[in-house]
């Protein structure tokens, strides 16, 4: 996790215009040292050194300034998704890859990860207008990776499986909840132990 250094020194300054990117940076930071909980507008601002009353020019509270946060987030975590979707191997290494991404991105961004579940989990922005979703994109390569379907239940059905297991991990991973240790599986080889076991218990069924 990246140091937070406290103090008139670490404060960024800003030119006329980029305020808003300064008040996300600021966020991004806070949230990623100290978690979304205690985050608020006068926080952001006295990390930024303007008053609370200059914020309002670019958000309208919190709950927007997180949006923002949710909103960039959602656009990694799917470009990411996208590339593992479309890089070399089989599809079960591209579905595999796929996961992979997912708990990278929990782990190198952890306050887009929980801006995004803050507000309205995994949603669309104005920039991914048309766009596949993450969790489209994860039901298009379970259905190429399972090509004969899974007895008769939906892909999508699996796909949110498959993604609750994956968050699951992040969250516990992030939390240091996971136990390590010589012979215990790390989060990676536990999603895809994961992944295995429900798309083929899936298959099996009548």
């Amino acid at each position: 996790m990246r140091h937070w250094q406290d103090g008139p020194g670490d404060r960024r300054g800003y030119h006329h215009g980029n305020l808003k990117e300064a008040l996300v940076e600021a966020a991004r930071r806070f949230i990623a040292e100290r978690g979304i909980g205690g985050f608020t507008l006068v926080e952001a601002a006295r990390l930024v050194g303007v008053t609370p009353a200059a914020l309002y020019r670019h958000f309208r509270g919190r709950e927007a300034l997180l949006e923002e946060l949710a909103g960039r987030g959602f656009n990694e975590l799917a470009s990411r998704l996208a590339r593992a979707l479309t890089s070399r191997g089989t599809p079960l290494e591209r579905f595999t890859r796929m996961g992979e991404a997912y708990l990278t991105f929990a782990e190198e961004e952890p306050a887009y990860y929980a801006a995004i579940f803050e507000t309205r989990g995994i949603h669309a922005s104005p920039e991914t207008e048309g766009r596949p979703s993450p969790f489209d994109l994860l039901v298009e390569a379970l259905q190429a990776t399972f090509a004969d379907g899974f007895g008769g239940v939906a892909p999508r059905f699996i796909a949110l499986e498959v993604w609750a297991l994956a968050h699951g991990l992040a969250t516990l991973a992030a939390a240091g909840h996971l136990p390590t240790g010589p012979g215990i599986p790390d989060k990676f080889e536990l999603l895809r132990a994961g992944v295995l076991a429900l798309v083929h218990g899936a298959a099996r069924r009548d």
